[in-house]
């Protein structure tokens, strides 16, 4: 396994992995159209496309021998949106369910931290679904904190996510 910047030919490797992990994890009682239409303007290759040529992202790709297994997304210039003091964000961070446990994640964060390090980053933000209990764990034996709450909004629904940040040594 190895981590390595994202380019554009992984555009659709990314969208569909990205598929994958958020109807898994959000859509857990079925799929209706109002998630659906979402997801499939949200996760797309022409998308990811467009994030990949963005300078303000920077997305690292975990790359097994038959593919991408997970991938996470920096984002600069997003304050977050509790205390505004930060405006590094872990915009997206998805690892194949069948992937937890295997450090796929770890090996994501850690080279993540390290790129925002050498660019004198001293701290990160991240919001995540206040029910989704496994990425929460994740974070917190990490030694993020959470500093407060703030919504998702799909159209004109809101779901309650949770705020962590991160200082970096």
């Amino acid at each position: 396994m190895t981590v390595r910047a994202a380019t554009l030919a992984d555009a659709s490797s990314i969208a569909a992995l990205s598929i994958e992990v958020w109807v898994g994890t959000y859509l857990r009682r079925g799929i209706n159209a109002h998630f659906a239409d979402f997801v499939l303007s949200e996760f797309t290759a022409a998308r990811t496309e467009a994030l990949l040529s963005d300078p303000a992202q920077v997305l690292l790709v975990s790359e097994n021998v038959d593919g991408i297994d997970g991938f996470i997304r920096l984002s600069t210039g997003t304050p977050d949106p509790v205390q505004g003091a930060c405006d590094t964000e872990i915009a997206t961070f998805y690892v194949q369910p069948r992937h937890h446990g295997t450090g796929v994640g770890t090996r994501l964060l850690h080279a993540a931290m390290a790129q925002c390090r050498a660019q004198g980053v001293t701290s990160v933000w991240l919001a995540t679904n206040a029910e989704n209990a496994p990425a929460i764990a994740f974070y917190l034996r990490r030694g993020f904190v959470q500093v407060g709450q703030t919504e998702f909004r799909i159209d004109d629904q809101a779901y309650l996510n949770n705020v962590y940040t991160l200082l970096l040594p």
